[in-house]
């Protein structure tokens, strides 16, 4: 039998090791809801930052891609008659691969398009929007170790969505071939060796964006015909990302790269409502293909979103069928909202070359790269902390002279950063006054010693 005096130390020596086995319960308990590994390295967001920069310093927000002013009134009119409509079933859920009149009415308008008919069950999806698209695509067509091309500026998703897929990404940069004078974004090319050498066995797909965001280059029809004949060579997925596909400025064309011979069985176009209709916050994209390549993506999509908004399909598919009746015509959207930028985008490039920037004029988007380098001399780069000079000179502008930009080397690889550290870029599908207020602030803020 144990002493007084040696029970009285065991559960003292008991007491005292409670801390450290506390700690190493927790430290157990923790690490078990930590981060899962292909989540790891994904968790940094370029909006996400700057969205928080812009709520804290007010600045003239010509970051993010989205118009502020006011959307079609035939399409917001439509979501509000549908959501007080006669029919109950309206504000409830629909059918989960699309709303029966959306899905028929993006089918007819791209079978008119590609000449060919596609079958709105099996050949369309209608998803969250064309970040959803994207990610249903991805996940459904990726094994661990398939290779994807992407290009060079990216849009900042594919990557976190290849690899947390399980597939490696593999690169190619858009990269001037003119440095001085006027700069367009048919300026951008890809090297075609360079390319060329990616392909091979492993590779599942390459991810095209046309017209591109953030330079705004929409890819010739000679550019297209060498991915689609590497995507034939290599039998591998092209997923073609067309969300600006109505905003291309004259005498620049739109060309469907799934339009090009023995390229619909082998591709996947992706679109947007947002884009199209100028209504980003309605959240409805799709993609169309051949019913085999859709089917994984309808596989992904039902185990996850299931189903979209009853009343915004409805309220996106009466646009479809009105602007289909007068496509072609100066009045329908998809060729009036280009002719209603090009003015804001030569307001913009004239400014921006003003106050001593070089502007990418581009041949479609709203969106506008401009290198900064000129200036550097009057940005205090070092009173911010970050790796690359975009990032530096994006918020240094944001805090002290109030017109925020976003940084695009977020969207380039490790590797390839460098390339667009002397560059920003400024969205402007916004109001006149708003754009003539940034050219007023970065005027004056020019003008000062």
């Amino acid at each position: 039998m144990l002493s007084k005096l040696s029970l009285l130390r065991s559960v003292t020596s008991v007491y005292s090791l409670t801390p450290a086995i506390k700690k190493i319960q927790n430290y157990s308990t923790m690490s078990k809801f930590d981060m899962p590994d292909r989540y790891r390295g994904n968790d940094k967001s370029v909006w996400v930052e700057y969205i928080q920069l812009a709520l804290k310093y007010k600045p003239l927000n010509l970051g993010q891609g989205f118009p502020d002013f006011y959307a079609p009134e035939n399409v917001t009119k439509a979501l509000a008659a549908t959501t007080t409509s006669e029919n109950p079933l309206l504000n409830q859920y629909t059918r989960g691969f699309g709303h029966p009149r959306l899905v028929n009415a993006v089918a007819k308008l791209y079978s008119k398009i590609l000449k060919r008919d596609l079958d709105p069950n099996n050949e369309v999806l209608i998803t969250a929007g064309a970040y959803e698209a994207l990610y249903d695509t991805i996940m459904g067509h990726t094994n661990p170790g398939d290779e994807w091309i992407i290009i060079e500026p990216f849009f900042d998703c594919y990557v976190p969505m290849v690899r947390i897929a399980g597939g490696v990404p593999r690169f190619i940069p858009l990269k001037q071939k003119k440095t001085s004078g006027i700069i367009s974004s048919a300026d951008w090319v890809f090297d075609k060796r360079a390319m060329e050498r990616l392909f091979n066995e492993k590779t599942k797909g390459i991810i095209i964006n046309t017209p591109h965001n953030p330079v705004g280059k929409v890819f010739t029809l000679d550019e297209l015909q060498f991915i689609a004949d590497l995507a034939k060579k290599w039998n591998v997925l092209v997923v073609s990302d067309e969300v600006y596909e109505w905003i291309v400025y004259e005498p620049y064309q739109h060309i469907r790269i799934a339009s090009l011979p023995g390229m619909y069985e082998r591709t996947i176009t992706i679109g947007s409502a947002g884009k199209t209709f100028s209504v980003t916050g309605w959240k409805i994209g799709w993609a169309y293909g051949p019913a085999n390549l859709l089917r994984n993506l309808q596989v992904v999509h039902q185990s996850m979103v299931y189903t979209c908004s009853t009343p915004i399909q409805e309220a996106v598919a009466i646009g479809f069928e009105e602007e289909s009746a007068r496509f072609g015509q100066p009045d329908c959207y998809f060729v009036s909202l280009a002719k209603e930028l090009l003015p804001k985008r030569d307001y913009m490039a004239k400014f921006l070359t003003d106050v001593g920037m070089s502007p990418t004029i581009p041949e479609g988007g709203y969106f506008m790269m401009a290198n900064w380098s000129g200036l550097e001399n009057k940005v205090k780069l070092e009173e911010e902390q970050d790796a690359n000079k975009d990032y530096r000179f994006t918020k240094w502008m944001t805090k002290n002279v109030g017109v925020q930009g976003i940084p695009p080397s977020a969207f380039y690889s490790e590797e390839h950063k460098h390339l667009g550290e002397d560059n920003v870029r400024y969205c402007f599908i916004k109001k006149d006054e708003n754009l003539q207020k940034a050219s007023e602030i970065l005027m004056k803020w020019k003008s000062c010693e």
